[in-house]
């Protein structure tokens, strides 16, 4: 006898294996494999000053060389005495380089917090050398990580440089570093977008310049 097979309903697909009910990659935050982005730059550095005291936070040795110097330096920046804050930042990181070395880990630290001083004290130029000097220290060293987080903070000075000649020039310094840490792989190729705004503002820069350089002058 014919044997009758069930029709299908209306819509009805064949079973298979069970799908998500959403798309992973829709929802990029809830992949179990993604990481948080770490703070970088001078937002770092803001981090670390309102962070735990440097006396209470040892490295692998459970000491601090530079704390006491590091948390005066934080002290002034929180109670809002950024001149008193650069002076003490200046005035640390020449002793502790004559005594540790320019390119010691916690003098680098220092040397983080003293242009991120420059730049609170509205002299982002001086931050600006500071910090892309800092990037290259850190560059010649192998460290991606700290290298591309100086060229943040070079790049957040940068942007406070108002003249569009003077700003057109160092723009070209850092773009010039920033691209071959982008060529090189590394949180610097990762955050593409970053960079793409840096040469977008450079077109900024080129036109207000060609403005200023064609307007009368009395």
């Amino acid at each position: 006898p014919a044997v009758f097979e069930p029709a299908a309903l209306p819509g009805a697909r064949p079973a298979g294996p069970a799908k998500a009910l959403v798309d992973p990659e829709a929802y990029p935050d809830l992949d179990p494999d993604s990481k948080p982005t770490p703070p970088r730059g001078f937002d770092a550095v803001a981090e670390a000053v309102l962070g735990e005291d440097p006396r209470d936070a040892g490295g692998p040795s459970g000491v601090v060389l530079l704390a006491e110097p590091l948390e005066r330096v934080n002290e002034a920046v929180r109670a809002g005495r950024i001149e008193e804050a650069a002076t003490l930042a200046s005035a640390a990181v020449e002793e502790a380089s004559g005594t540790l070395g320019a390119d010691h880990s916690e003098v680098l630290r220092l040397r983080e917090l003293s242009a991120y001083v420059a730049y609170l004290a509205g002299d982002p130029l001086h931050a600006f050398r500071l910090s892309l000097d800092l990037a290259g220290v850190h560059r010649r060293a192998g460290d991606a990580e700290g290298a591309y987080g100086n060229v943040l903070s070079a790049a957040t000075a940068w942007r406070a440089v108002r003249d569009p000649e003077q700003g057109l020039g160092l723009g070209r310094e850092l773009i010039g570093l920033w691209t071959e840490l982008a060529a090189a792989g590394g949180p610097a190729a990762e955050d593409a977008d970053e960079l793409e705004s840096a040469r977008a503002r450079m077109a900024r820069l080129t036109e207000r310049a060609r403005r200023q350089a064609t307007e009368p002058r009395d």
